[in-house]
């Protein structure tokens, strides 16, 4: 049972003591406890200066590192965060901004970035942040481009039920929808994380996650400040500098999405050492599916268990964890519930008995209260109090959950419903094969087909037919898939993530 110590994010830091490492970067001086809670503090009083305070949105477009983790926990303290990915074009700053409301834009000092001319289009005031040069990795400074005065509206420390945190959904197939979560979901997130994972103040995570994203705030982060811990800020993944940092670092553990392990563990064979000598005590794995074969063949390697989770923007990350040793971990099962209570609903909203398979639907202190200004898909998602998750799967008698797939992603061939997942697993079997991504083709007669994406092992060769009749034999005919094509790369998402939703467009099959 999670025990929540606190539910702000400042008084989650102030509990943590006072000189050991923070916050860091390699190559660069540690950021202690202490020093992070002074931050805060300065940056509260200052954007309080400036007229920002409590509920205020404070857009946050900085590259990946120790200034980024900083400044979502400072400013989080005093008003709502609302980070943004670097690497958006104009067109998307714009809608971004305009649809946040953004009371300010908080940018480095010397970035070029479109979001500076949106912001004067839109009368934004820019902040600029600036890097102590001379301090511990995380130090920063506000500096506003143009004077700023007037007293915040509400200034001090936020509140335990104030948004702390406002984040847009994917928008895959729909406009993205803004999900604001509370002090009290964040904080609530980082203790079940920590729970999850027995974080303690002697661990150190190595994050390669990027920091606009719900993974990386919450997971490497957040509860590694929670448990007292730190966490060493990485520009982003780099698969070619990881072990460099790994040696250098010396975490007890890293998170990633599988696409990032994958590329990993592609270099681990160079470097034996790294890992016999290395003090890791587990890897992570979250945000979406992990290849059972890839799971295995991680353990293997590293020698440490691999724990999967399973986590969504809605709940503030973390709903399911397998759970560490000795209990057990199944490959290609997301674990027991690891925070939120966790349910199988069927279409008409009744809770369904273990090993039923429906829609995965959970309740608790870390889920947002409702997207913001959008009352049709608050009603489509909550029912009976419980959240629709959109995810489909199956609990079994332990309480360990298994996920079938997305339920927009489940492949509709002629009234059969397929499961993606389910087939990348059995391709990921074949010896030739180094990555799978089943989904959707449009088809006349049938509605959708099913297609695959390929990416082949190093030196290995394998033909479409091959494929599809190994397939065959693990699979009922309607399952296997009719088109097979071969990629050097599978399209992914800012985060790492595979793209299954219109990929059949992208590759030219509509």
């Amino acid at each position: 049972m999670a025990t929540y110590p606190a539910s702000t994010v400042s008084n989650l830091l102030a509990r943590r003591r006072t000189g050991d490492a923070a916050i860091g970067a390699p190559g660069r001086p540690w950021l202690t406890h202490d020093s992070l809670r002074a931050l805060v503090q300065r940056t509260i009083s200052d954007l309080n200066a400036m007229g920002i305070g409590r509920e205020d949105r404070v857009a946050i477009v900085l590259p990946n590192g120790p200034e980024m983790a900083a400044s979502f926990v400072a400013i989080a303290s005093g008003a709502t965060t609302a980070p943004l990915n670097p690497g958006y074009k104009y067109d998307e700053f714009d809608f971004y901004l305009s649809d946040l409301n953004a009371k300010a834009l908080v940018i480095q000092r010397g970035m070029e970035s479109p979001s500076r001319a949106v912001a004067a289009e839109r009368n934004i005031p820019v902040i600029e942040l600036a890097p102590d040069q001379t301090g511990p990795a995380g130090s920063f400074h506000l500096q506003p481009e143009r004077p700023l005065t007037g007293a915040a509206q509400q200034g001090g420390s936020a509140q335990a039920e104030d948004v702390a945190l406002v984040l847009h959904t994917s928008g895959t197939t729909s406009r993205p929808k803004i999900v604001p979560l509370r002090h009290i979901n964040i904080t609530a997130s980082a203790y079940h994380i920590g729970e999850a994972l027995a974080l303690t103040p002697s661990d150190v995570c190595l994050n390669i996650m990027p920091l606009f994203h719900i993974h990386g705030l919450m997971a490497a982060t957040l509860a590694s400040l929670a448990a007292g811990g730190s966490v060493c800020c990485t520009p982003g993944f780099h698969a070619f500098r990881f072990f460099a940092w790994f040696e250098e670092v010396t975490p007890t553990w890293y998170t990633a999405v599988p696409t990032m392990h994958q590329a990993i563990l592609q270099l681990a064979g160079r470097h034996p050492d790294s890992i016999k000598n290395s003090r890791l005590r587990l890897i992570r794995s979250s945000s979406s599916s992990l290849p059972p074969q890839v799971m295995e063949a991680m353990e293997r390697t590293f020698g440490v268990p691999v724990i999967e989770s399973y986590g969504m923007t809605e709940a503030s990350h973390q709903m399911a964890s397998n759970p560490l040793p000795p209990r057990p971990r199944f490959p290609g099962s997301v674990g027991v519930a690891a925070g939120p209570e966790i349910s199988i609903m069927n279409e008409e909203g009744d809770l369904l008995p273990p090993g039923s398979v429906g829609e995965v639907v959970i309740r608790g202190r870390n889920v947002t209260a409702g997207y913001e200004n959008n009352p049709e898909a608050n009603a489509k998602a909550f029912i009976n109090g419980w959240f629709r998750t959109g995810d489909q799967g199956v609990l079994d008698e332990e309480g360990y959950l298994r996920l079938t797939g997305r339920l927009k992603e489940l492949i509709n061939r002629g009234g059969e419903k397929i499961s993606p997942i389910e087939v990348d697993t059995v391709l990921m079997d074949h010896p030739a094969v180094a990555q799978c991504l089943t989904f959707a083709m449009p088809h006349p007669m049938l509605g959708e087909e099913i297609g695959a994406a390929i990416v082949l092992r190093e030196g290995a060769s394998a033909r479409e037919q091959e494929l599809r009749d190994f397939a065959a034999q693990h699979l009922a005919a309607f399952k296997v898939p009719r088109k097979i094509v071969f990629l050097k790369e599978i399209p992914k998402g800012a985060t790492g993530k595979l793209q299954r939703i219109g990929l059949a467009e992208k590759l030219g099959l509509t």
